[in-house]
């Protein structure tokens, strides 16, 4: 089966951040929009950002246009979550980003009623319906399909440090998990979820789709869910793995990140090089430790076996990739990465926030609402309940 893979500008950016709507006065999830949409469709045209429904309607999602720079998409983004509070402000809605809501449950939420939606429901069931999770992808531009898969093999080393990194997902339906991130062990019980298959070329991948859509598991690519995929509309390789992120900053910061590996990826294979790539087993033992452990996972690294810190083996990466950062013009948003790993990821701050309100998650909500209107605000948050 011939799947095209489309042209795009080579290491260009595009953004998707999935943003819960809750209720203001209870931080409950609130199935608004629909409504929230519609009010939208009818009192703006834009051109640089999308704002869509998902899977169930207490969600949106912001979309960039295709940006030139990390800073760029980011830009789209912050317009469109302007152009949504025009609309939920005077609703009193509330938007907010983890890889989970800490209390909301399965049953209480709505389907948003769609074919593609009611179709996957009605397949997967219980799990589907469990879906209750939010993330963020990551689309870098790659200029020949003939690096695509080369460069997802050496991408998924670097899932577990993205996993940690944005983890925000330690409660499940009021319940404290014990993991960073429980949305990336949830989210892969769906069919093609998960780890991508090791394949080694474009024939290979167009292989595997047309022996999915023969079977009748697939309609087309789009349907592809794992965690790192090729999206051969859009001409880029697009990282899933993530946990949504709690704050516009650290959206940059992993964007970036994600950015300047693509192109170092990119760069080596210019010359020639081959590709740093782990055994599946240790793949999958990678994910499962950064969603047990966040930042205190340790990771392994190479094809012997090294174990390291995820945090050592970040900041030497961060170290080894500056200077294509100030190429790709994202070194400022690549130093939100040190941010993140000196006050902690999402998943962490929430834990303190629980803690200090005697195990209280609509505290944990309301630090939520704060910190993704203002950036990290933990220690207002944690002042006033002292106070």
């Amino acid at each position: 089966m011939t799947v095209p893979f489309a042209t795009s500008a080579r290491s260009s950016v595009g953004l998707e951040w999935e943003l819960m709507l809750a209720d203001g006065k209870t931080g409950d999830l609130a199935p608004r929009a629909p409504e929230i949409l519609s009010e939208l469709e009818e009192s703006s045209a834009h051109e640089r950002y999308t704002v869509t429904g998902e899977l169930l309607t207490n969600t949106v999602e912001v979309t960039s246009g295709v940006g030139d720079t990390v800073a760029a998409a980011v830009d789209d983004i912050a317009d469109a979550i302007a152009a949504v509070r025009t609309v939920t402000t005077p609703l009193d809605v509330e938007l907010l980003c983890a890889g989970s809501h800490p209390f909301a449950q399965w049953y209480d939420q709505k389907v948003t009623d769609k074919t593609r939606y009611n179709k996957l429901i009605d397949r997967t069931q219980w799990w589907g319906r469990n879906m209750m999770i939010w993330g963020i992808h990551v689309h870098v531009g790659v200029d020949d399909v003939n690096k695509v898969f080369p460069i997802i093999n050496a991408l998924a080393v670097y899932l577990p440090h993205l996993q940690a990194l944005s983890a925000s997902s330690p409660f499940w339906a009021g319940e404290r998990t014990g993991y960073a991130s429980n949305r990336s062990l949830v989210f892969q019980q769906l069919p093609t979820a998960g780890l991508p298959w090791p394949l080694d070329t474009w024939g290979q991948f167009e292989g595997y789709i047309g022996d999915l859509v023969g079977t009748g598991v697939l309609e087309d690519a789009t349907e592809v869910r794992w965690d790192i995929r090729p999206a051969p509309r859009w001409g880029t390789i697009e990282v899933r793995a993530c946990d949504g992120m709690s704050t516009l900053p650290e959206l940059a910061a992993v964007a970036a990140l994600v950015q300047v590996l693509v192109e170092h990826f990119s760069r080596e294979l210019d010359e020639g090089r081959d590709l740093v790539t782990l055994q599946p087993w240790f793949i999958r033992e990678n994910k499962w430790r950064a969603a047990r452990y966040g930042l205190d996972a340790r990771v392994i690294v190479d094809r012997a076996g090294t174990q390291v810190p995820v945090t050592d083996h970040l900041r030497e990466t961060l170290a080894a990739l500056g200077d294509i950062a100030v190429e790709l013009k994202c070194a400022r948003e690549l130093a939100g990465i040190e941010t993140i790993l000196d006050q902690g990821a999402s998943y962490a701050r929430q834990l303190v926030v629980a803690d200090a309100a005697d195990g209280d998650l609509r505290e944990v909500v309301r630090h939520l609402i704060r910190e993704f209107r203002s950036g990290p605000t933990l220690r207002e948050h944690l002042s006033t309940l002292r106070h």
